[in-house]
């Protein structure tokens, strides 16, 4: 039986044991299901502790130092799309961390910071609290607190789907909700994409595959965009959009592999379910709302979106679009209304990177190189002509569309995890030998002892 620290015995937990043992496991303390599998726990309900809830909060995106940016950086290279230098637990393009997780308990809600909601100058000594096992001093470091209680988007379908209401929400468990901030990666990929060497063109394919915005940047017409279909530059909306979407999403997909990892090393259950309803989630957790007719927000012509409406098919639709508590911003995306215009945004993600404490100005002495000052020096911020490109792209979708992205809200939920104390009964009645793992069985007397 176990007798030593449970932190020792984590640290020398198999990765392959890790691996080879995760299961979504879903039945908790207290917990009852109905049909064939039929049980009512006769545990009781036990509540995850801060300890537990920092250990997956750290797998899910802790931060864990520099990112290398390994990269070419001369003129072509393609290393200035970088948009960061800290790492976390999960990776993530241009180092931008587009993913945020919440953490819910019956408690409250909490955000966990991402590294540029920190001030650089903090970085260092939460790597090192990482490095030496402090996770739950980090998770205290990390957190802010959205609400009080317990928020949860409503059980009824299509907030949620039938499969999951009987586990959702264990009032013992902790919830843990990735949101994704799609617009930053977007209008980063767009300046590199509209720069050279690429010099790419976007049409719009629900307005005739016209030119995005894009007509007076045409080769055609003496621009530098190649909008020659033979030269295979030419993408649509759609297409960037949903390269943007799945690259932001793969993500999310890390930061739940990662909880169902850590969970399985501690001993604890859980599980990743669907939680992609486009706007219930954010209405729980106090995000301020917008709403627009479906047919702007489905991108409907004129002549169809009049008959929506004289058909009184045309209903508002509720987006997300930013969180802040007592006037200081948590969450908000690059687009409005917490920029004024879609040129403010272009400009506040150049000055991100390129600004007086941009990544390759200032902010390029808290990066991992050892002579940071010659990666600044050959850096080089997007031409005019690409910026110019890319405030008159986001300005036509944000017009046509009266959002950005076009067919996407700026912010998403897609799959949550729930993590709760296991009952082994119930897996001891209703499975075969070998559904729980040792980790699992000696949970209690290991952590709770």
């Amino acid at each position: 039986m176990p007798a030593d620290d449970p932190y020792a015995a984590l640290a020398r937990y198999p990765l392959l044991d890790a691996l080879r043992d995760r299961r979504s496991r879903r039945f908790g303390r207290g917990m009852a299901i109905g049909g064939p599998l039929a049980h009512s726990s006769q545990a009781a309900p036990l509540r995850l502790t801060e300890d537990e809830q920092a250990l997956l909060a750290f797998a899910a995106c802790g931060i864990t130092g520099p990112a290398l940016g390994d990269l070419e950086y001369q003129p072509g290279g393609g290393g200035t799309i970088m948009a960061g230098m800290a790492g976390r637990t999960v990776a993530s393009g241009d180092a931008i961390q587009t993913v945020s997780v919440f953490v819910l308990d019956a408690d409250a809600a909490w955000l966990l910071k991402r590294p540029r909601d920190f001030a650089p100058e903090e970085l260092p000594d939460l790597v090192e609290l990482a490095r030496r096992g402090g996770f739950t001093e980090l998770y205290r470091r990390s957190r802010v607190k959205v609400r009080d209680g317990a928020p949860r988007a409503p059980l009824d379908p299509l907030y949620n789907l039938s499969v999951n209401r009987w586990s959702l929400y264990d009032p013992a468990g902790t919830y843990f909700l990735p949101v994704n901030d799609l617009t930053l990666l977007y209008i980063n990929g767009v300046l590199e994409i509209l720069d050279q060497p690429t010099c790419a063109f976007v049409v719009d394919e629900r307005a005739g595959f016209r030119p995005a915005g894009l007509g007076r940047f045409a080769a055609s017409k003496g621009g530098h965009l190649l909008d020659d279909p033979r030269h295979e530059r030419a993408v649509t909306i759609q297409q960037l959009e949903t390269l943007v979407t799945e690259f932001v999403t793969l993500e999310q997909g890390m930061v739940l592999q990662n909880l169902a990892l850590m969970a399985q090393a501690i001993g604890l259950g859980g599980f990743p379910h669907w939680a992609a309803h486009p706007f219930g989630w954010f209405q729980a957790l106090g995000f301020r709302m917008e709403r627009m007719p479906a047919s702007r927000y489905l991108g409907m012509g004129r002549v169809l979106a009049f008959l929506a409406r004289l058909l009184r098919r045309d209903p508002p639709v509720s987006i997300g679009v930013s969180l802040e508590r007592d006037g200081v911003p948590l969450l908000v995306p690059f687009c409005p209304p917490h920029y004024p215009t879609m040129a403010d945004a272009v400009r506040a993600v150049v000055d991100l990177k390129f600004g007086p404490a941009g990544v390759f100005r200032g902010g390029v002495r808290h990066a991992a190189w050892s002579e940071p000052d010659r990666v600044a020096a050959a850096a080089r911020e997007p031409s005019q002509a690409a910026i110019d490109a890319t405030v008159a792209y986001c300005e036509y979708v944000h017009r046509r569309y009266g959002r950005f992205p076009a067919y996407q809200p700026p912010l998403r939920t897609v799959v949550g995890f729930q993590a709760s104390h296991l009952d082994p009964e119930f897996y001891d009645r209703r499975y075969k030998p070998g559904a729980l793992s040792e980790t699992q069985r000696e949970h209690m007397e290991r952590w709770h002892g």
